[in-house]
């Protein structure tokens, strides 16, 4: 169970990535290109919102069966996991951070549908979905991730 749940939370990573990271260039370009916000920009958003929001659920339940992070402080206590670099990433750093990260999509695209106007809209996403970017690329394991 714990590898299939590790492949899927691996490859629907990338997924994610790309989604987010378009849906962010097209807040910033909506905003400082004036455009009229379109169904499009809605639905890509939307998407962002939905594909995070399947990546944190399928790395909540990893988080408990992988053997790098509940179990992992369970058997070698915080001292020793925050005394690793490796084990503290997988355990503690990256959970956070892509915590924070589903935060600030949620709040972002929650935030611009109350907004009215086009430039509020890009702007609301374009300042939470960049920060969440910014999460995301930051706690990436990439040594095991590039190696895939």
């Amino acid at each position: 169970m714990y590898t299939t749940i590790q492949f899927i939370h691996s490859y629907w990573a990338y997924l994610v990535v790309f989604v987010v990271l378009i849906a962010t260039i097209n807040a910033l370009a909506g905003y400082m290109g004036n455009k009229e916000y379109s169904p499009k920009d809605f639905r890509l958003a939307l998407f962002a919102l939905i594909t995070t929001h399947i990546q944190f659920l399928i790395g909540l339940v990893l988080y408990f069966v992988s053997p790098l992070g509940v179990q992992n402080i369970t058997n070698l206590g915080m001292g020793e996991v925050m005394g690793n670099s490796t084990y503290r990433l997988y355990a503690v750093e990256h959970p956070i951070v892509m915590i924070l990260t589903v935060v600030f999509i949620t709040i972002g695209y929650s935030k611009h549908k109350k907004k009215l106007v086009s430039k509020p809209k890009f702007k609301m996403l374009a300042i939470f979905y960049s920060i969440a970017l910014l999460f995301l690329l930051s706690r990436i394991p990439w040594a095991q991730w590039l190696a895939l």
